[in-house]
């Protein structure tokens, strides 16, 4: 039998659990590890989402989580048993490239559901379970496009973007993405820093210096639906802004408008 080795949960550990597990009540679910056959409906919520045969199989998803890493589900509060409805799934994997970090993968909810909180309250328990095993940062990508996203992640979350990476997953050819570039954010989520604690706390945001910037239109994936050509125009201007932040030494963050405000001020300073 192999011996579990862990760090020392870190001092936020605790006051993670509860706000975790508060996040979970507001959103009228539990959050936890899935259990069981709960790994098939898993990949059945993912492939509700991205579509047959874009996510992991079942047989990577139980190596996933045998080997510890998390794959959590949301199930109504009110079900109990092992037959509970899966209303929402996420999927994270340890990753040590400039160092060690939870990969934050995949991240899906019923449509049915969505607005609930549901995909906060999953990151919230990630970000628990991390801390417990004194992991003080997770990482995942995301469509800078997607206004909702780009919300939740850089200001309800408080996480902040290290990397623009182009085209990143190639051609996904998926229930979301169709034949758009899978141009994205990376972001960090430094899980007991300044700013998280303030995000994560509701307090506001600074007035961000301002370089420059992007406007975002309300929904992107409507106009992507509606209007390719549009969508592609908007996402080559878009390319071309984000491809220069980096040598201009600049992060995106979402300003009071939910637009990207450009600023190289210091993340973790708080509002005057």
């Amino acid at each position: 039998m192999i011996e579990p080795r862990r760090s020392a949960p870190a001092p936020a550990w605790p006051a993670a659990v509860e706000l975790a597990d508060a996040a979970a009540a507001r959103a009228g679910v539990v959050t936890r590890s899935a259990v069981g056959a709960e790994l098939g409906r898993v990949l059945a919520r993912f492939e509700a989402t991205w579509g047959a045969g874009r996510g992991p199989d079942r047989s990577m998803l139980q190596a996933i989580a045998h080997a510890g890493n998390t794959i959590l589900v949301a199930v109504p509060a009110a079900e109990i048993g092992t037959d509970v409805s899966v209303l929402g799934a996420t999927l994270g994997f340890l990753g040590w490239e400039k160092g060690l970090h939870l990969h934050s993968h995949m991240n899906a909810v019923d449509p049915s559901v969505r607005g609930r909180g549901i995909g906060v309250a999953l990151k919230l328990r990630q970000r628990a379970l991390c801390l417990e095993r004194g992991i003080d940062e997770m990482r995942w990508t995301y469509d800078p496009l997607i206004r909702r996203n780009a919300h939740m992640n850089l200001v309800r979350l408080g996480a902040e973007v290290a990397a623009f990476r182009p085209d990143f997953y190639g051609r996904l050819d998926d229930r979301i993405s169709g034949a758009d570039r899978s141009d994205r954010f990376e972001v960090r989520w430094r899980l007991d820093s300044p700013r998280t604690r303030r995000a994560l706390a509701g307090r506001p945001q600074p007035d961000w210096s301002s370089h420059g910037g992007l406007a975002l239109v309300a929904d992107f994936e409507q106009v992507r639906a509606d209007a390719p050509a549009e969508a592609a125009r908007l996402r080559e201007r878009a390319h071309e802004s984000f491809a220069a932040l980096d040598a201009a030494r600049l992060r995106p963050e979402v300003g009071a408008t939910g637009d990207y405000v450009f600023t190289n001020d210091d993340p973790d300073r708080e509002a005057s």
